[in-house]
């Protein structure tokens, strides 16, 4: 099983349709993010850390939560305690894992976004 106790650094997302084409990256084309995961806890916070939004842009994507978490090494599940998201207080979060060499990579479930199905990938490197 690979370890993701750290902190880990967003570099990258990704997002596509149901018919597997690309949609607008998650968090903007400069996501900025980290996630900690101690020995049996998490944090998570992820932006777009563009200082200037685009007109037509509705709003600037924020998430931010934590709480305990249990990974089997191919699923993460966050029993959240705080969030930025009043809804997501006292839910589990599930992420499917994987490893792309030294990166980890979290994917959500597929969600509505702007009419769309959305499937995100988020990319991330351990901090040094």
């Amino acid at each position: 099983m690979n370890d993701i106790v750290g902190t880990w650094r967003l570099v990258m997302t990704r997002a596509r349709n149901d018919a597997g084409e690309p949609m607008h990256p998650p968090y903007g084309p400069q996501p900025m993010g980290v996630v900690v995961f101690s020995a049996d806890r998490m944090v998570a916070v992820l932006c777009d850390a563009r200082a200037v939004l685009p007109d037509g842009e509705p709003e600037r994507e924020y998430s931010s939560y934590c709480g305990a978490y249990t990974f089997d090494g191919a699923t993460l599940v966050t029993r959240v305690d705080a969030s930025s998201d009043p809804d997501r207080i006292g839910t589990d979060q599930l992420r499917r894992v994987r490893f792309d060499a030294q990166r980890l990579v979290l994917m959500p479930p597929p969600r509505p976004w702007r009419g769309v199905t959305q499937h995100r990938e988020l990319f991330w490197e351990r901090d040094a």
